[in-house]
């Protein structure tokens, strides 16, 4: 299979890089609800470099609410090593970057599938919504379950509220319009299904039981005054990794969304130097 046919949606996208940096790919999963434009800054920046780029689509996403109804935390999970395994014959080595819930992600495939997986790029990880916009009303999200048997709340939203997880005004202004205008494929959708919740739980838990059977290197970056998810979520993935090194980068100028937002010029300069260590076998983990 070409590079160029490895995408399997309208909405993803690779990047083929050039150089000795072409034979180490990167694949970027996006949030939940989100798509693979949010990853889109990130990509060329990373491409720019010389590194082959795969931005892969979730299961269920870029779609309606129904879309999305009709996957679980497994199906957004097999998006990712689908990818993962498209992308792998083009290159020798491979990192997998995620935000938000896509961080989670690739958390995962790092614990499944560390044969697969150089090394990790964990960007405002969401292991709980948690961060300082986030309602009381979330607390009871352990409520989830027991709604979801019952058959209730299937349609029902928590809707996103400003700052939307982004500190720069302007480009605030854009994307929230774009994601109100039903731009979904472009944007995302403006709120989180109740039972959409529930799967990132499910995901969250997990992942965060199993952070020690990571065994790839990770880099962890993440706006101290994230909205959305309280830094401590970062702070877990340090701990909680012991078999690999566990690079920390806390940003003081963003809020949940930092591929897009103010910093992201230093997101993609980490983010190429980690990728770059990677490929130069600089960084010890599973694969030496």
């Amino acid at each position: 299979m070409s590079l160029a046919r490895i995408c399997v949606t309208p909405h993803e996208f690779v990047l083929e890089g050039h150089g000795p940096r072409a034979r180490t790919g990167v694949l970027l999963v996006h949030g939940m609800t989100g798509t693979p434009n949010e990853m889109r800054l990130v990509a060329r920046g990373l491409q720019r470099e010389g590194f082959t780029v795969y931005a892969v689509q979730l299961a269920g996403h870029c779609g309606t609410v129904d879309d999305l109804l009709a996957t679980r935390w497994t199906d957004w999970s097999a998006s990712v090593t689908a990818g993962a395994e498209r992308l792998r014959p083009h290159v020798d080595r491979l990192v997998v970057a995620g935000l938000s819930v896509g961080s989670v992600l690739a958390l995962a495939l790092a614990q499944e599938r560390p044969d697969l997986v150089h090394g990790v790029c964990a960007l405002s990880t969401i292991f709980r919504y948690d961060g300082w916009t986030i309602p009381f009303y979330t607390r009871f999200a352990f409520l989830l379950p027991l709604l979801r048997v019952l058959g209730i709340g299937r349609r029902r939203m928590f809707m996103e509220a400003p700052p939307y997880g982004i500190k720069d005004d302007q480009l605030r202004g854009h994307i929230v319009a774009r994601m109100h205008a039903g731009a979904s494929a472009e944007a995302g959708l403006p709120g989180n299904p109740w039972w959409t919740i529930q799967e990132m739980r499910r995901l969250s838990a997990r992942v965060r039981r199993r952070l020690e059977q990571v065994r790839a290197p990770c880099l962890v970056i993440h706006a101290r005054h994230d909205d959305v998810a309280a830094v401590s979520n970062a702070h877990e993935i340090v701990r909680g990794v012991v078999h690999a090194p566990v690079e920390l980068l806390l940003l003081d100028d963003s809020y949940h969304m930092i591929t897009v937002d103010r910093e992201r010029r230093t997101v993609v300069a980490r983010m190429v130097d980690f990728a770059g260590r990677v490929a130069e076998g600089r960084l010890a983990g599973a694969h030496g």
